[in-house]
């Protein structure tokens, strides 16, 4: 199986990104390929809405540091995407490759049965926040869930830990990291399964 972990957080140490590395060093440890993207290192722009993916290619018009990414995904089995919650949303960085990958949809995806130009795939959204309070941006995964599903992920999970401010994994809740180990566990099949 091959997973892309794309990472949102500008830290490269911090909490979502200690939770996606628990989760990829589990898929690992099944025998799974991992590849993993620090947006915050990348140099990229965002969507431009130039319609190009819809009107004469398959993929999106810009050559920057983006198009690895969005090209690794297209070949991907499991997608991780992992970011901190800024402002009541994914960061920046994050939102930026999101907006990108518009370019996964056929030009007729809003009546098309069959949106997407992907294969099936999985996903897994992992959040953290600093407010405790779970109720609190509980709406960021379902919209975006909505989106990924029409890009074809049919299997999604979400791992959120609430109530973390900026660290390392010494500060991600053990639960949180079990919850990681159990989505590699249910998600990617061991090797030769």
């Amino acid at each position: 199986m091959r997973i892309v972990t794309i990472l949102g957080s500008p830290r490269s140490k911090g909490n979502s990104t200690a939770i996606a590395r628990h989760f990829t060093d589990a898929a690992a440890g099944r025998g799974a390929a991992v590849e993993t993207f620090e947006l915050n290192r990348l140099s990229y722009r965002g969507c431009q809405g130039c319609y190009a993916c819809k009107k004469t290619l398959d993929r999106c018009v810009l050559d920057d540091d983006l198009a690895p990414v969005l090209a690794a995904v297209k070949e991907a089995d499991l997608v991780l995407m992992a970011s901190p919650v800024y402002y009541g949303d994914v960061t920046a960085q994050l939102k930026g490759f999101i907006d990108r990958s518009y370019s996964y949809l056929k030009p007729d995806y809003i009546t098309n049965p069959q949106p997407s130009r992907l294969e099936p795939k999985k996903l897994v959204f992992v959040l953290t926040q600093g407010h405790p309070d779970q109720a609190l941006f509980a709406d960021i995964f379902p919209r975006y869930d909505t989106f990924m599903r029409w890009m074809g992920f049919v299997e999604t999970r979400l791992i959120r830990a609430c109530g973390i401010g900026p660290g390392t994994i010494d500060a991600v809740p053990e639960q949180v990291l079990l919850q990681a180990e159990e989505a590699a566990h249910d998600m990617v099949p061991a090797a030769g399964q």
